[in-house]
């Protein structure tokens, strides 16, 4: 079945540019021109509503688009799910650290001192003689 002729003209030059991409034969396109699961899914779609009747997709062809579509949203779940968990362990590292003293690395500086308030989120800080740090710069904790 003739994918192009199913698709309207901008799904078919995004569909061609992502295959010239992985075939290597265009430059990487800019963030949000690439195919999510979404677009993925409204080809599949296409191709079921537009094919020959006397032709139809091959169980081995519907299976494989499906069990890709499947595992490509399993892969952006857990991605969602491994990014909140990360963001989880460290506000709660974090907490640990109130009341004690900390080296912080911010260039070739090192900095000493106790920490006074946190940040909770994504990225958490810490409050060291009055000024904030990312809590990825800390090196060393001390009672």
């Amino acid at each position: 079945m003739d994918i192009e002729s199913t698709l309207g003209a901008v799904d078919a030059a995004r569909l061609n540019a992502r295959i010239e991409k992985g075939a290597g034969l265009s430059a990487p396109e800019p963030s949000g021109q690439e195919l999510g699961k979404d677009d993925f899914l409204q080809i599949l779609i296409t191709q079921l509503q537009n094919q020959d009747p006397t032709k139809p997709m091959e169980d081995r062809e519907f299976i494989a688009q499906m069990a890709q579509f499947s595992s490509l949203e399993q892969m952006t779940n857990l991605s969602r799910q491994f990014a909140d968990l990360s963001a989880a362990i460290k506000s709660s590292l974090v907490t640990n650290f109130l009341g004690k003293e900390v080296e912080i690395h911010q260039g070739e500086q090192r900095i000493h001192g106790f920490v006074d308030a946190i940040t909770a989120g994504p990225f958490p800080q810490v409050l060291v003689n009055g000024t904030y740090y990312d809590y990825d710069r800390i090196s060393k904790v001390s009672e």
